[in-house]
């Protein structure tokens, strides 16, 4: 099996009306996520692939997710298999967006937050950066005593 297969996760029986947010919000905790791409088709129920940037981070995920009841279903969390189709080759109707190079992607906009206490975490700066827009990776520095959090 492939590296990237061994960190990547699928997760079925998702609700119909669920958004790619959610799925990060249910998985965020485990580890550095690469990619989700979502797929809801016209029936639920629905499913989604969660990529790792660490394999043991997509075991801890199956650990602590596989079984877990989510908005009255009960999620299957398990290690993705290869052959997945690429995204490009599935019917439209299979709306959802998958995120393409997903929260690693980087552009060329950095917002460098200093002075913020020992106790922030890089999740509880994204979290309120959302409000000002579209927050793709986060990262946190530490030099000299003070900590440095890098967010695009």
């Amino acid at each position: 099996m492939s590296r990237r297969w061994s960190r990547t996760i699928y997760v079925g029986n998702l609700p119909g009306d669920i958004r790619e947010r959610e799925v990060e919000d249910l998985f965020y905790k485990y580890g550095r996520i690469v990619e989700i791409d979502l797929k809801v088709p016209p029936r639920p129920p629905g499913f989604a692939f969660v990529e790792f940037e660490d394999p043991r981070d997509a075991e801890d995920a199956i650990h602590g997710r596989d079984g877990y009841n989510f908005d009255g279903n009960r999620l299957r969390v398990e290690l993705a298999h290869g052959g997945r189709a690429n995204s490009s080759s599935l019917p439209n109707s299979y709306g959802g967006g998958g995120r393409r190079g997903g929260v690693s992607r980087h552009t060329e906009y950095r917002v460098l937050v200093t002075g913020l206490p020992s106790s922030a975490s890089w999740q509880d700066l994204k979290d309120h950066m959302r409000k000002a827009g579209d927050v793709c990776f986060s990262e946190v520095y530490r030099e000299g005593g003070g900590e440095y959090y890098w967010n695009c």
